[in-house]
């Protein structure tokens, strides 16, 4: 798929393009992502990611991390952080911002590394793509935490997205088809993943994790943590 995200926030980042990054779902018309998003400072942070910052201890690894800026609040904060990225452009980007430890691997493929902290932001756990893409993360999950290690992310229920409750029969709701915008360019289509708290907590137990609700915003998106059962 075309690295249309990183090159926005690389464009956005060396001002060479302002540019609007669009998202496209099966819901509707595109909506605009903001880049100017993945470049906030802690005071702009919502309530929900800094509760998340907050919870992260010992070796921290940011999965899906952006242009850096839940890893940079680590880094101040002289925790031990590590930034995951599998676009080279915003890989560069994080370096670029003062990360001092950026990997540009996909999540799945990574090995040969123990942390104590795995942290997922801005519905970052739709990477997985479908229910079993969430079920084989969690098992990956396991080998990557040390001992009493915890994974921290947030999502949310889109159930209002259906109208008159008419919820689609051949796949879990939560499953949505979209696709970035990026000046006159777009990628393939891709599935990402939005759960509700109930489906979460139920594979959560399935595959032997404890979920543990830690916040609900004001637009229904939650953060939680988990944590391997003993």
């Amino acid at each position: 798929m075309t690295d249309l995200p990183g090159i926005a926030i690389k464009n956005f980042h060396e001002k060479t393009s302002r540019g609007k990054l669009y998202v496209h779902d099966t819901f509707g018309p595109r909506v605009e992502m903001p880049i100017s998003i993945y470049f906030r400072n802690e005071k702009q942070m919502p309530t929900l990611e800094k509760k998340a910052l907050n919870l992260c201890k010992g070796k921290t690894l940011d999965i899906g991390a952006g242009a850096g800026s839940h890893a940079l609040v680590l880094q101040d904060r002289n925790q031990e952080v590590v930034g995951l990225e599998i676009s080279p452009a915003a890989c560069e980007v994080m370096k670029n911002r003062g990360l001092k430890n950026v990997l540009c691997e996909d999540i799945f493929k990574l090995n040969n590394e123990k942390f104590d902290t795995l942290l997922l932001l801005m519905n970052g756990i739709g990477l997985c793509g479908d229910l079993a893409g969430f079920r084989k993360f969690l098992k990956k999950a396991e080998t990557l935490l040390n001992e009493n290690g915890i994974l921290i992310f947030d999502s949310s229920d889109i159930n209002y997205m259906y109208e008159d409750d008419i919820f689609p029969t051949d796949h879990y709701y939560g499953e949505v088809f979209c696709l970035y915008e990026y000046q006159k360019e777009v990628t393939d289509w891709f599935k990402w993943l939005y759960l509700d708290r109930e489906t979460l907590e139920n594979i959560a137990l399935e595959e032997g994790w404890i979920s543990v609700l830690i916040y609900t915003d004001e637009n229904d998106q939650y953060l939680v943590k988990l944590n391997l059962k003993k």
